[in-house]
């Protein structure tokens, strides 16, 4: 479901300003120095074995036809998994849930005035592109979740339709009551942009692909390049998945067939508006017919025409019928039991459903699942056996809603709070630097990881690369030396759009979220041309970047299953938490000061006029000031995370220098503890299924992540009262945190006593 970032970048640094590794390379975190070299040797074992060859023809095989959530080729693929699975002599079964999944029956988008143009909506096979002609079998382009609706309306175009662009419409005079609405792709997660179309008063949105983003602006277009062609659009759902993810119809509850279920009108994550996509082809006799303002520089893509606003003359005709019906979502499960510690799980998953063929997304993450699994039933029959259980997860259903992970995540909800170590997912692959995002408490083991994998184009680490990669890019002098001084590399927090998003945001699971990516320019993304054709000509055809996704995971699973402990650390968390806390007192102090300047120059009368509806002058609004918010609380909290965490890490250390972790479980379970202390059971405020207080998806980003949401988002909307009550409720939480790591530190010091 979700793209990584897409930049070609030229390294110009050299090698010689990486720092040097940690000074003992020989011990893994988590493990004592005998145990760290029997790791290292089975690991080594592991990494020759996944074979690009055989990346390359699962990906054919599981891409060979459309395979979207309750359709013949979907099913198909799950029991083709599961028979694969068995074959290579696995604990393997199919966990299966019925959700609701709209399919469209009508659609049109019509320009009845001032000229009359019918949109195609439809992407037509390309000759040399096998699979694109598979019509009788492809979803047609459309959002699913969007609500029924038949609307003619005048067409106002709103950028991205970002709540900022919306400010600007203000700007300008111009209201979007009554209207439909087109916006371009970008910026926001696509489903934002009906539901802030609806707030606004909008009564029907249209969402297109701008070439400026991803076409012919940017290079060749398929099947000459790899970019968005005239009539490629771009599927996806609309489900206000910052509400909750999952089926509509059962949030927080495993959509079993005896679950209860909402009814239609009860499903507040359906759109209010009705929304379709449309392709730049479809878009520019729209977006031609507008007249009014002249759009603002920076909202103008790169179709040949002048850009307006609107409203008027154009007015539009917009239908989107579905068929509302429950499909099942077939999740393949692997376990592989663990020898000692079997009550705890390490969890590891991608998913294999597609909005039509998906090579790129999501088949160049699952055939790599796949090769780590063949790998390591090779393993267990060299007579390795990991310490922890393994579980393996090829979740179905989570193009329209992260369905399969989220309903299997919401059944064993219990049983994953207490049991597991670690979630570490995958989705797309492409060529080029290792991407991470999660928990911070996972960041050094990942670092760790990241220095033993070597990158199939540098021949150098994936680490290694990774940080020449962060140094050309660091904005400022301060960042470039953040990442040239700091031990580790530091990872982004994760918001939403994958199939971690139970994990963490949910249930309070240590999670990861990794993939290879920014050296391919991509523009088939949820349409038919995202196939095996497109992959092998355009992104990584030789397979060495899936297998190097494999290394990195498979790696990862093995290193959490056999440690001695949960190699969980706490400093950098620590750390990156005392930056969340700076940038939210920067944010308010940015929005007083905002405020105080803006008065100043109504006083003064220095200011832009805007013009109203009536094209009357009239000033901005007078803002009250923001009152100062007390930070103190979670300064506190930190300073006492900050001691926790060093206290722990000086105890791992004593343990594991005398060999006493034979008997560890109880470490373990304080440290499962941890993550779970981050989150709150209300939740955030107006969305509690969200239980983690330090990440989640925010609530007008969609995506993109959050970090200490309930504040963060209480300053941005200028709810102060709320912002004092969140700090507090932050500030406890992260005194949980510090609590959940001073009883792992207890449960080893009895170890050494």
């Amino acid at each position: 479901m979700r793209r990584i970032i897409s930049v070609t970048v030229v390294l110009i640094a050299t090698f010689s300003v990486l720092s040097a590794a940690p000074s003992d390379s020989t011990q893994l975190a988590g493990y004592t120095r005998d145990n760290s070299q029997s790791e290292r040797q089975w690991e080594e074992k592991f990494r020759v074995l996944p074979d690009p060859a055989r990346i390359r023809d699962d990906m054919q095989r599981l891409s060979a036809r459309p395979h979207n959530v309750g359709s013949a080729y979907d099913k198909d693929n799950a029991e083709w998994l599961l028979s694969t699975f068995k074959q290579w002599g696995l604990d393997a079964h199919i966990e299966t849930f019925s959700v609701l999944f709209p399919t469209p029956k009508q659609r049109a988008v019509e320009l009845l005035e001032p000229t009359r143009y019918t949109a195609k909506l439809e992407e037509p096979a390309i000759a040399v592109d096998p699979t694109s002609g598979q019509k009788a079998e492809q979803l047609p382009t459309y959002n699913a979740y969007s609500i029924d609706g038949d609307v003619t309306a005048p067409l106002v175009y709103v950028n991205y339709g970002t709540l900022e662009d919306y400010e600007e419409l203000d700007r300008l005079g111009i209201s979007v009551k009554g209207a439909i609405v087109i916006a371009r792709y970008g910026h926001s997660w696509r489903g934002i942009k009906p539901k802030v179309a609806a707030e606004h008063g909008a009564v029907g949105c249209i969402i297109y692909s701008d070439p400026r983003n991803d076409g012919y602006f940017q290079g060749d277009v398929f099947p000459k390049g790899a970019l968005r062609n005239e009539w490629g659009a771009q599927r996806g759902s609309v489900e206000d998945m910052p509400l909750y993810p999952g089926d509509p119809l059962t949030p927080g509850v495993g959509a079993t067939a005896d679950a209860k279920r909402l009814s239609l009108s009860e499903a507040k994550v359906l759109t209010k508006i009705p929304v379709l996509p449309i392709s730049y082809g479809d878009a520019q006799p729209l977006l031609s017919a507008l007249e009014g303002p002249v759009a603002p520089e920076a909202w103008r893509g790169a179709l040949p025409i002048t850009y307006h606003i609107g409203p008027g003359p154009a007015k539009v005709h917009l239908l989107v019928k579905s068929n509302w019906d429950l499909k099942p979502v077939n999740d393949v499960i692997v376990t592989i039991p663990g020898s000692e510690l079997p009550n705890e799980w390490v969890i590891r998953g991608n998913h294999h459903d597609a909005w039509v063929n998906g090579a790129q997304d999501p088949v160049s993450g699952m055939s790599p699942e796949m090769e780590e699994l063949r790998a390591l039933s090779d393993l267990l029959k060299q007579g390795w056996r990991p310490k922890r259980t393994i579980i393996y997860a090829a979740w179905d259903g989570e193009e329209p809603g992260l369905l399969g992970s989220t309903e299997w995540g919401e059944a064993h909800a219990d049983e994953l709070r207490q049991k597991a170590v670690a979630y570490l997912n995958t989705d797309g692959n492409d060529r080029g630097f290792l991407e991470v995002e999660g928990s911070h408490s996972l960041e050094s083991f990942i670092n760790d990881v990241a220095r033993d994998i070597t990158d199939p184009e540098k021949n150098t680490s994936v680490w290694e690369r990774r940080k020449l990669y962060d140094i050309s890019k660091a904005k400022t002098d301060e960042d470039r030396k953040d990442v040239r001084d700091r031990s580790q590399l530091r990872i982004d927090a994760a918001g939403s759009g994958s199939d971690y998003t139970v994990f963490v945001d949910h249930l309070g699971i240590a999670s990861l979220n990794l993939g290879y990516g920014g050296e391919v320019d991509s523009g088939i993304y949820h349409s038919i041309y995202d196939d095996f054709y497109w992959y092998t000509h355009f992104d990584d055809p030789t397979f060495v970047y899936g297998r190097a996704l494999s290394q990195t995971l498979g790696t990862a699973v093995m290193r959490l299953a056999d440690a001695d402990v949960v190699p969980l650390e706490f400093n950098g968390m620590a750390d990156t938490y005392a930056r969340y806390l700076d940038e939210l007192e920067k944010l308010a102090k940015k929005k007083r000061d905002d405020a105080i300047e803006r008065d100043r120059e109504l006083d003064e009368g220095v200011f832009t006029a805007v013009a109203d509806p009536t094209k009357k002058s009239v000033p901005p609004p007078r803002l009250a000031i923001p009152p100062y918010l007390n930070f103190a609380p979670l300064h506190n909290a930190i300073d006492t995370l900050k001691t926790s965490a060093k206290n722990y890490q000086t105890a791992l250390a004593a343990t594991l220098a005398n060999g006493a972790l034979a008997k560890a479980s109880a470490v373990d379970e304080k440290l499962i503890a941890t993550e779970h202390a981050l989150t709150n059971d209300q939740g955030l405020p107006d969305r509690p299924w969200f239980k983690n207080q330090l990440y989640a998806p925010g609530f007008y980003t969609g995506y993109a992540v959050k970090t200490m949401p309930a504040i963060r988002e209480a300053i941005e909307q200028d709810k102060w009262p709320l912002a004092d009550q969140s700090i507090e409720v932050v500030a406890k939480v992260l005194l949980n945190e510090a609590a959940a790591i001073d009883g792992a530190t207890a449960e080893l010091q009895k170890l050494t006593q």
